[in-house]
């Protein structure tokens, strides 16, 4: 016989560590990470921040709760697109009259803001309900290395995901 089984330690499972843990606004503790975003392509790059915007890099997920950390994309201005997504590529919008469908391009859009693009795709990852728009509000897109969110000691990530 095997001599854990013999022994005179009575053998007991703990069955409150199996519990599964339910994070929520309360007990998640939301950091804030800086991802970079130079030389990224940028369905890669924005599925990892959609990642950490979603809180899936903790134990304790939950799918209904905003238990993901705050991000910060800096140098939004040098990400890569692949292919001839960069002139080809089509982001269509409604401005709600009549005839109002407008039509651009990531050149266009970069010429405007560089963080559109990021945020456009981001935006697009994440849930479409109120979970996904309040999500969405901590994502914190900057076009070069500064930000100004110095004062929340934010931790660089390397490589992301």
């Amino acid at each position: 016989m095997h001599p854990i089984l013999t022994s005179t330690i009575p053998f007991t499972v703990d069955h409150l560590s199996y519990k599964t843990i339910h994070l929520n606004r309360a007990t998640a503790n939301k950091s804030w990470v800086v991802l970079d975003a130079s030389a990224q392509t940028l369905g890669r790059f924005c599925s990892s921040v959609a990642y950490y915007l979603r809180g899936k890099h903790k134990t304790g997920f939950t799918p209904n709760s905003d238990c993901g950390d705050y991000v910060i994309v800096i140098n939004s201005g040098k990400i890569k697109l692949t292919g001839k997504k960069f002139t080809d590529k089509v982001y269509t919008r409604h401005t709600g009259f009549p005839g109002g469908q407008r039509f651009s391009t990531p050149r266009e859009e970069f010429a405007k803001t560089p963080n559109r693009v990021i945020e456009h795709a981001v935006r697009g990852m994440l849930p479409k309900n109120r979970l996904g728009r309040e999500l969405f509000r901590n994502l914190h897109v900057f076009e070069d290395a500064n930000h100004p969110h110095e004062a929340q000691q934010p931790v660089l990530l390397e490589k992301a995901k």
